[in-house]
């Protein structure tokens, strides 16, 4: 009787504990290390997201690629994943020789993580490149979202985006036919 008395509360003790772990954690508390104003961090994170589209079209591809955290992946649509700034800089350096190259973003939304040190921008694009089988301008449209870590220094940092092309805008119906009496 004594060995399952002892059995009972060991586990009551361990279950106790498991338990204790799924407990809502207290809100962060905001302190020098941990602002918390995500609100600030979102409007930092916009204007980390326009100045890199400017130093993109400025061509610059050292200022365009310091957006980017060491280990940034990009995922972009029917290509590989672009991995680190090394590879990332070899991208823009393609993108920045196009003559055609244009960039506008909308940012839809910035969701920052409570402890303010992870942010995610939602944005929507319209990018003009040269079509390598035209030769012609062309415009894609559709959805990058980007992924900030804050860095050592406070600043945020691109880790990971991914680009996700829309389809074109459907074409409209054709009027329909007057119905005959």
């Amino acid at each position: 009787m004594r060995l399952t008395n002892t059995a009972a509360l060991a586990a009551t003790v361990v279950l106790a504990a498991t338990l204790g772990g799924c407990a809502k954690p207290e809100a962060a508390k905001p302190d020098a290390a941990n602002p918390g104003d995500t609100a600030k961090v979102a409007e930092q994170i916009k204007g980390e997201m326009s100045q890199l589209v400017a130093d993109f079209l400025s061509k610059d591809v050292a200022k365009a690629v310091a957006h980017d955290a060491p280990d940034y992946v990009g995922m972009f649509h029917g290509t590989p994943n672009v991995i680190g700034v090394a590879g990332d800089t070899e991208v823009t350096k393609q993108q920045a020789a196009d003559p055609n190259v244009k960039l506008a973003i909308t940012t839809d939304a910035v969701d920052v993580a409570q402890a303010g040190d992870m942010a995610v921008a939602r944005n929507t694009y319209d990018y003009t490149f040269t079509d390598p089988a035209t030769k012609a301008a062309k415009t894609e449209h559709g959805n990058w979202v980007v992924g900030f870590k804050k860095q050592a220094d406070g600043s945020f940092k691109i880790a990971w985006a991914v680009v996700s092309d829309s389809p074109p805008a459907a074409a409209a119906a054709p009027a329909a036919a007057p119905e005959k009496k």
